[in-house]
């Protein structure tokens, strides 16, 4: 049998908790950072709100998918009074798994011959 990463827990995510993953990467940021990079990284088209943003952050970390950082950023000159926040091994694992797993969706889009030519931009920005 394949394993795909749903019998260890880790896929499907939800997407705002995919898009921190993907706005963390391999660096440690707080909450209001976080929203901005998700903002930059889908050019608007994705804004996270502060409520759904920090009820994601409280979810993942009591996955194990982040860990709290101190009160530093990467540059270890974080502002003590934000909480800084990094993606543990746990949370490569599952973004790793979910990278597959979009990956084999939209292989299976190709085949199925929906994809487009060209890419689909969002006429508005979708807040979730």
């Amino acid at each position: 049998m394949k394993q795909d990463g749903r019998s260890s827990g880790l896929a499907p995510l939800k997407t705002v908790n995919f898009h921190i993953m993907l706005a963390l990467g391999h660096r440690t940021m707080h909450g209001y950072a976080i929203m901005q990079e998700v903002d930059a990284m889908t050019h608007g088209s994705t804004q996270l709100l502060p409520g759904t943003l920090y009820r994601a952050l409280k979810e993942m970390l009591e996955g194990g998918l982040l860990e709290e950082n101190g009160g530093f950023d990467d540059t270890h000159t974080g502002d003590g009074r934000r909480r800084y926040y990094r993606l543990t091994g746990r949370g490569r694992e599952a973004a790793e798994v979910e990278v597959r797993r979009l990956s084999e969706l939209v292989d299976l889009a190709r085949r199925k011959q929906l994809v487009r030519t060209q890419p689909l931009i969002a006429s508005e920005g979708n807040q979730i």
